[in-house]
């Protein structure tokens, strides 16, 4: 059983899955109009959540989030399941893909034996699409590789079933019923926008949004009197590596939130939302600008002025630029 379903490379998991699987259903939007939509744009630190016993730090909505936002609004519907038994979870797989459904899984990368051996790490929120079976092989579309990859039935349950934190459980999710009539788009456009704003710039918790950027500069400064040289510089490279090497980028995302910021300027006829995208384009150069400095700081290629103080610093001009930019597009979508 082989599904005809179109694979396309992508910059992010989640949003290049949901962009190939509205592809399929005769929906063509791009991968940053997904990212929007599904207000995919987010900051998270999480010191009481633990991976390789470190806190969790996040740029990106809990897995299935921007797939279940974009279905929502662009009134497709669609259905998830997570699994206790993991042959039953392989079951519920084949029998959608006999009916031609293309199915999303989050997965964890460790054992994903196409991965280079230098990005296996326990992450357990990556996103990929099982469009077909033949015997005991599953064609695998993964947006971030070139083309589909394959993987046998002991493999693709192992990394369903993935343990650490934040386990998959087998969880699954597919296109349950597509409407025959368009898609309201301007409007889904709108409804994440003011979404986006509100989880940057309203969560009462301090670990969330601007106020969670805010809080890592404010536990930066202390880590290496509190943890250590050693601790420290690892803690600083967890934060760089879920920055620029894991699929929860920072820089990348605030880059791909310009381009659908750009391209949602037309579709709303709201021009004030291009010079927003420029706007948060800087942003991400910010942001990249700390990891790079981070990383000197890391790798010990940098001179005395780069201290956890002056990456704290930047951290604050971040968070300010966030506050702004999103109390402007806000306001731009009243």
């Amino acid at each position: 059983m082989k599904i005809d379903f179109e694979h396309g490379q992508a910059a992010h998991c989640e949003s290049g899955v949901t962009a190939n699987i509205l592809r399929f259903y005769g929906i063509h939007i791009s991968e940053p109009m997904v990212f929007g939509i599904g207000a995919g744009l987010f900051f998270s630190y999480m010191p009481f959540i633990r991976l390789h016993q470190m806190p969790v730090f996040s740029f990106r909505p809990l897995p299935g989030h921007i797939f279940a936002r974009v279905t929502g609004r662009l009134g497709i519907r669609m259905n998830k399941r997570r699994f206790l038994n993991e042959d039953k979870s392989m079951e519920a797989l084949d029998k959608l893909l006999e009916q031609g459904i293309p199915v999303g899984n989050v997965v964890g990368v460790f054992y994903l034996p196409y991965f280079p051996k230098e990005y296996r790490f326990h992450f357990n929120a990556h996103n990929i699409c099982i469009t077909g079976k033949e015997g005991d092989v599953y064609t695998v579309s993964d947006p971030v590789s070139q083309v589909p990859k394959e993987l046998t039935h002991d493999e693709l349950k192992r990394v369903r079933f993935a343990r650490g934190t934040f386990p998959p459980m087998g969880k699954m999710y597919w296109v349950k019923h597509v409407s025959t009539t368009s898609p309201d788009l301007r409007s889904a456009i709108l409804s994440g926008i003011r979404l986006n704003c509100s989880r940057m710039l309203d969560i009462p918790m301090p670990w969330f949004g601007v106020r969670g950027i805010r809080m890592l500069a404010a536990k930066m400064r202390r880590w290496e009197r509190k943890l250590g040289v050693k601790k420290a510089a690892l803690q600083l490279a967890q934060v760089i590596r879920m920055l620029e090497e894991i699929g929860t980028g920072g820089a990348g995302f605030r880059y791909m939130y310009a381009a659908f910021l750009q391209e949602a300027a037309g579709i709303t006829n709201q021009p004030a939302l291009r010079e927003l995208a420029t706007e948060m384009t800087r942003i991400g150069d910010l942001w990249r600008n700390f990891a790079f400095e981070g990383a000197r700081k890391f790798k010990k290629r940098s001179d005395d002025v780069c201290t956890y103080d002056a990456l704290a610093d930047k951290l604050l001009v971040i968070a300010d630029a966030e506050k702004r930019f999103f109390r402007r597009l806000r306001e731009a979508v009243k």
